[in-house]
């Protein structure tokens, strides 16, 4: 396999905006604001799957973890805190340097890699447990993105993944509002036709041998802020399995 997924005009994005990973009120606030409800529905998934104990604190002790995607390191630092052997990538060399330097802060051990999917598999590498968050939108080969993803997974392990949905709903709110009226990301960030639809994406997995067992949506209310829902007409987030 070669490095065929990694959009390099993606890569610079991301690097443009590093210094901001862990701005809580910067251009990465919707992602602090929301890593809680991707962080219960990761909980919610694993404790189930791998049949851990919900009053452990560590329940991801002993599990190979990559967070593909990882950006400063939002999600994989408190996969780290629950015990996982957490491996994160991403394609941006900056918020690589990030992501590292907060780490070393935290005092936390983390292996993490500007690297890539295709990389990992290349070197062999398996993992129990895989998060992919809004990533998939951002890569330039889905097959092959996804086909990676396949062989990096453990035969009993689980994927967690997110991404936006191609919707009117979604057009307007992160392509309209988020980028172009409120400017909370950086315009250009998304590709709305470059979503995929909880069906689409389904199909895609399953043609790589992973079979999907939940999809939730992610919501939004101003009195609650994020939240899963029954709503997935704008985000939705979702596992996987080998069949």
């Amino acid at each position: 396999m070669t490095t065929t997924t990694i959009d390099p005009a993606q890569a610079r994005l991301f690097d443009s905006i590093a210094h901001e990973w862990w701005d809580a009120h910067g251009s990465s606030a919707p992602l602090h604001k929301v890593n809680p409800v991707r962080l219960a529905f990761v909980r919610e998934q694993a404790l189930a799957h791998f049949g851990r104990d919900s009053r452990d604190r560590a329940w991801l002790a002993g599990l190979d973890v990559l967070d593909i995607g990882c950006g400063g390191g939002i999600l994989a630092e408190p996969l780290a805190r629950l015990g996982g052997r957490v491996t994160a990538i991403d394609a941006a060399a900056e918020a690589i340097a990030v992501a590292k330097a907060h780490a070393a802060e935290s005092g936390l051990e983390i292996d993490y890699r500007q690297s890539s999917v295709e990389a990992l598999v290349e070197a062999g590498r398996r993992f129990d447990l895989i998060t992919c968050m809004e990533v998939v939108e951002h890569v330039a080969d889905v097959p092959v993105f996804l086909r990676g993803i396949a062989s990096l997974l453990k035969p009993a392990g689980l994927l967690v993944f997110s991404t936006p949905n191609r919707t009117a709903h979604s057009y307007g709110t992160l392509i309209v509002g988020a980028e172009w009226v409120l400017r909370f990301i950086p315009r250009g960030t998304h590709d709305w036709n470059k979503f995929l639809t909880p069906e689409e994406l389904t199909t895609a997995l399953e043609s790589t041998g992973l079979r999907v067992t939940e999809t939730r949506g992610i919501g939004f209310r101003p009195s609650r802020g994020f939240e899963l829902s029954d709503d997935r007409r704008i985000n939705y987030i979702g596992a996987a399995v080998h069949a």
